[in-house]
């Protein structure tokens, strides 16, 4: 959900956007940590562990113009307050979950946790491109973007680190008693408390801070208009863009959560939970690589030839890791992650283009799209459990099909009256890449 940025009174907010871009970049990325641990303590399938994706995401579309009416009534640092202590409860009830041992009470700290991402990740973007010169507005948020990237580089190492480091067994439900398994489940879920815990003192510590400079941005921000969407998505450049999106978020998320378990398998790398966990870092690293490479390309070269070759790109190399074994497998899906770094600013540049004062509202159906990344491994998990995983990765495959679709479109599809030139949306994808 977009909303205009507001003045700030203190340009010193621009640190602390910076670690409310690295909060919830990490406490996002972290679930990709928990859950091979979750699918071993609980002996889930693929598609039963998926719900923790699920949970998550589809907290973006349930909390997204909620978190936004929230700001308007209270302000943006109040909102972000709040929305860090419900992060921070969310994470508490990890150890409740943790002591009764039970998976829907993981999923249900997960949707908390994500409600609290949703609230501050709606009111970041416009804190950091409105905390001094707006000329310098794009710099500052990638900036911000690049702590993001930082923290889903490093959060996956932590998880690795606390969470993996005792391996992933699987309690034999044959061979104990019901009250047995149900001792050993608690037993192997403990290891959830002291990381989440850690993660909820930082949390609320950031919450008191964020209430006590409050007075850093006075203006709440403005009403959202939910009125005209169906009318907006008359635009086909919009709708197939929201489609995009909905896509790409669910690829990539499909593949981080299922990389920690795909390079365990023994056709793959037959890694340690350790150190499959901390592999992970290489794919959301790459990422992190990608765009800012992207920044640079992206000024000079056709956004949505880019689009295409990229999405392209990870088609080629999901595909050709499902059907390859060993290090060449590994290697190619961890690559996918260079290929998905430009794709979420490029298909919203490309969506918005030419809607002029519609494009708030427009950025706002663009945000519910993130939804995908709820659907999307669901449905990846459910032909892991008739297939196997590595067949599995032709979900997401599928998904880089349509976003080559979207760049060929937007490329032969000419934007209305007074939408950016092809040069000028390149050099805005370059300024706000992610």
């Amino acid at each position: 959900m977009r909303i205009p940025a507001p003045p700030v009174q203190n340009s010193r907010i621009i640190g602390l956007v910076m670690a409310l871009f690295f909060a919830f970049g990490f406490c996002t990325v972290l679930v990709d940590s928990i859950i091979p641990k979750l699918k071993a303590t609980f002996a889930l399938s693929y598609a039963e562990v998926m719900l923790t994706q699920f949970c998550f995401f589809g907290a973006y579309f349930l909390v997204s113009l909620p978190a936004a009416w929230l700001h308007h009534r209270i302000g943006y640092l109040q909102g972000v307050a709040v929305g860090l202590l419900l992060m921070g409860l969310g994470c508490l009830l990890f150890t409740p979950a943790a002591d009764a041992g039970v998976y829907p009470g993981f999923l249900l700290a997960l949707f908390i946790l994500a409600s609290g991402v949703t609230i501050v990740q709606v009111a970041a973007n416009p804190l950091a491109t409105g905390a001094g010169d707006p000329r310098s507005a794009a710099s500052r948020l990638t900036l911000a973007q690049a702590f993001n990237s930082l923290a889903t580089t490093v959060g996956p190492v932590f998880g690795a680190a606390l969470i993996l480091a005792h391996g992933v067994e699987v309690p034999d439900a044959g061979k104990l008693s019901s009250q047995a398994l149900a001792i050993a489940r608690r037993e192997q879920a403990q290891v959830f408390q002291l990381p989440f815990l850690m993660i909820a003192a930082v949390l609320i510590a950031m919450a008191i801070l964020c209430w006590s400079v409050r007075h850093w941005v006075r203006q709440t921000a403005p009403s959202v208009a939910i009125h005209g969407n169906v009318r907006l998505l008359r635009n086909r450049r919009l709708l197939f863009g929201a489609i995009s999106i909905f896509l790409y978020v669910g690829a990539e998320v499909s593949i981080g959560s299922s990389m920690t378990n795909y390079l365990m398998l023994p056709g793959t790398l037959a890694a340690a939970a350790q150190s499959a966990g901390t592999l992970v870092s290489l794919y959301w690293g790459l990422a992190m690589t990608g765009r800012f490479i992207g920044a640079g390309l992206m000024r000079r070269a056709n956004p949505a030839l880019v689009l295409t070759l990229c999405a392209c790109g990870a088609f080629s190399l999901a595909v050709t890791s499902s059907l390859s074994a060993g290090v060449f497998s590994a290697a190619t899906i961890l690559a996918i992650g260079l290929c998905n770094s430009i794709m979420f600013p490029t298909i919203f540049a490309l969506a918005v283009a030419g809607l002029g004062l519609q494009t708030a509202q427009a950025s706002g159906i663009i945000c519910l799209a993130i939804a995908g990344g709820a659907v999307v491994p669901l449905a990846t998990g459910a032909v892991a459990d008739l297939i196997g995983l590595k067949l599995a990765l032709l979900v997401p495959a599928l998904c880089y099909l349509w976003i080559a679709y979207y760049g060929r479109f937007t490329a032969a599809q000419p934007v209305g009256t007074g939408s950016p030139e092809c040069g000028d949306t390149g050099r805005i994808i370059g300024e706000i890449v992610t």
